[in-house]
């Protein structure tokens, strides 16, 4: 039987998704809590790999288990689970659903607060500078246009695929405008694609890249001409869409 599990984490503490040699990750840690309740080797898949330090607001896996799930498994599992994993629910799926492989699109969002705020110093970053906002909006409708993403990836992609469809992207002004939201949806991402896109339109908004200069890195791919990745801790995981006519949506 598979299960389909949402959750969402505190990316702070835990070295990325995939559990590593020197650290279990959250996959990791979800693998022992759930094997421990069923009494089973569990192998948890998870719709992508999120790096060290980034959050989850919804994050989909799956497991398959030889056993019955207990009704209040969600109960029991938040109460073994560390404070900064929550699942939200537990359901029983189809054998062909897979966590990443169904999943047709992510969203995530970044978080940048320009006002100093000691309670939020771990979830978004703080940069008191205040960029031209249209300008970075202008860049980012580029984004929609093009497919191949390699100037954003950090290292080498898996079979050299650097092709990601974009469907949106785009910045909004928080309350007050004391903090800016940037907004991503696409089929795929590549490693460290979000934040290095971040930080390369934060250029544009600061004058330091014009927006010819923007296409042009789009076209050349070139990494080095990229600006630099922002803090993994403004980062959030946010959405994740499945087919609908399969009913692998939100439960």
């Amino acid at each position: 039987m598979r299960y389909k599990l949402e959750l969402a984490y505190h990316g702070g503490g835990f070295k990325g998704w995939q559990k590593q040699d020197d650290s279990p990750g959250i996959q990791g840690v979800l693998e022992e809590k759930i094997g421990m309740l069923l009494r089973e080797d569990i192998v948890v898949y998870g719709c992508g790999r999120t790096d060290t330090g980034v959050h989850a607001r919804y994050f989909v896996a799956h497991f398959d288990t030889q056993h019955a799930v207990p009704e209040n498994i969600t109960y029991r599992l938040n109460g073994m689970l560390p404070k900064g994993i929550t699942v939200f629910t537990c359901n029983e799926v189809s054998d062909d659903f897979h966590a990443r492989f169904s999943a047709i699109s992510r969203t995530y969002e970044y978080l940048i607060i320009h006002k100093k705020d000691p309670f939020s110093a771990d979830l978004k970053w703080h940069n008191p500078f205040i960029p031209d906002l249209q300008a970075m909006n202008e860049a980012a409708k580029m984004l929609l246009n093009h497919e191949e993403y390699r100037c954003f990836c950090k290292g080498k992609a898996p079979k050299d695929n650097y092709k990601c469809t974009v469907t949106e992207a785009f910045w909004s002004a928080g309350e007050n405008n004391d903090e800016l939201i940037f907004r991503i949806s696409a089929n795929r991402f590549l490693r460290s694609m979000v934040r290095s896109t971040v930080g390369t339109l934060l250029k544009v908004g600061y004058g330091k890249m014009s927006l010819a200069e923007f296409e042009q890195l789009l076209h050349s791919g070139n990494r080095s001409d990229a600006g630099k990745s922002v803090p993994a801790h403004g980062l959030y995981l946010v959405d994740v869409s499945y087919p609908v006519e399969e009913h692998f949506g939100k439960a």
